[in-house]
């Protein structure tokens, strides 16, 4: 299983957001700038966490995006479902709700399924145990130790 960039950019930005939780709207550009992302690639994918309900826009002069919600109630697996879609490594796990829409033949019979079952309720509950507010933290204890470095 591979992330695209839509999956890794929306969490790039959306962290973004994070770090300047309470402190005012920040502009598209100053995301793309800060995280290394084009303008209208950004804007495609502020445009999806935006119709999901996890970012608000603010128009004028000092317009932009905001988080809707405290950066401790998002968590990655809320941004990559977003952005990816439904977590799944084999396409007979997206239909398990619908039984008369199996993709595959096999499975209910099938000797693997149940691994692959695991391993995506795994992926899922590390993704989902992640806010954006952990990410932040962890970004400020690499920076004091980085500062404590350069200092010593």
């Amino acid at each position: 299983m591979k992330l695209s960039t839509r999956g890794r950019y929306g969490v790039t930005a959306m962290y973004e957001l994070a770090l300047n939780y309470g402190k005012g709207p920040l502009s598209l550009r100053t995301i793309a700038a800060k995280q290394d992302i084009s303008d209208n690639y950004l804007e495609q994918l502020i445009c999806a966490l935006r119709n999901a309900g996890l970012v608000k826009s603010t128009r004028g002069a000092q317009g932009g995006y905001v988080l809707t919600r405290d950066p401790a109630e998002i968590t990655i697996g809320d941004i990559i479902t977003i952005m990816e879609g439904p977590i799944a490594l084999v396409d007979c796990l997206l239909n398990e709700a619908d039984s008369s829409n199996q993709i595959c033949k096999k499975a209910e019979k099938c000797v693997t399924r149940g691994v692959w079952e695991r391993v995506c309720q795994s992926i899922s509950e590390v993704l989902n145990s992640i806010t954006l507010a952990d990410l932040c933290e962890n970004s400020r204890k690499t920076a004091i130790l980085e500062n404590s470095i350069v200092e010593a």
